[in-house]
């Protein structure tokens, strides 16, 4: 399944999903399926998880049930089940053989700075690219560590599109079209823009934003495929 986080519901934590998540299940009579053992729990595991505060068009969740149900019918029932702003926008029948994380390897995103001249942008993403190597530090469970964050990125670039930004004036706000694989230590969105910051001073007056428009697997011309592409057939979720 696909969901976004929009608006004010892009706060929300995963933890926090997935607890309003078990509830829509219940409260749409999904025949969902249970782990074994003393303390059962619902089938459900999610691929890659956005960062709270960050806004997406593009999670993914995989959910075992005991019973066939229309992958319509379930998409609809769970989406009038969450609140708005956490929208499920997609589903389909999981075929047998590699997970849905094993389809994602890559992310799109859109980043809005607020307050800063495309023409800034563009310098700062050009001083990025040039790089070998942009080193940053994000504080992690272990302590503060450094790590590079300019070898996971595939695309960086100032987008020229007529798209006005969320909320847009007529201060200026550059928007950033990045591709980013998926690495180890995964490089997010904001160690992007620590680079940006490193490498050309480059830091917006407000707090930027971040939407995530796509997940799934890179391809060599550097489009992402939707990981669900492989699994649409008509066919009932459960049936086989």
């Amino acid at each position: 399944m696909r969901y976004a986080k929009r608006g004010p519901l892009r706060f929300t934590s995963h933890r926090d999903f997935a607890r309003a998540l078990e509830r829509a299940v219940r409260r749409a009579a999904v025949p969902i399926a249970y782990s074994q053992g003393f303390t059962p729990h619902p089938k459900i595991s999610y691929a890659s998880a956005a960062p709270t505060g960050v806004a997406s068009e593009a999670e993914y969740l995989e959910i075992g049930l005991q019973a066939p149900v229309d992958p319509g019918e379930l998409r609809a029932a769970l989406d009038a089940a969450l609140s708005p702003g956490l929208d499920v926008l997609d589903a389909v029948v999981a075929r047998e053989g590699t997970s849905l994380a094993d389809r994602i390897d890559a992310s799109r995103w859109r980043l809005e700075l607020p307050g800063i001249e495309p023409a800034t942008a563009e310098a700062a993403v050009a001083a990025f690219l040039a790089a070998d190597e942009v080193l940053v530090e994000r504080m992690t469970k272990q302590g503060r560590r450094a790590f590079d964050a300019r070898q996971a990125v595939v695309r960086l670039a100032v987008s020229g599109g007529p798209d006005a930004p969320s909320g847009a004036t007529a201060a200026p706000c550059a928007i950033i079209d990045l591709v980013v694989r998926q690495v180890t230590p995964a490089v997010r969105p904001d160690d992007v823009l620590s680079g940006l910051r490193v490498v050309a001073g480059l830091e917006p007056p407000v707090p930027p934003r971040a939407t995530r428009l796509a997940q799934g697997t890179l391809t060599p011309q550097g489009e992402i495929v939707d990981p669900l592409d492989a699994d649409r057939e008509d066919a009932t979720i459960g049936g086989r």
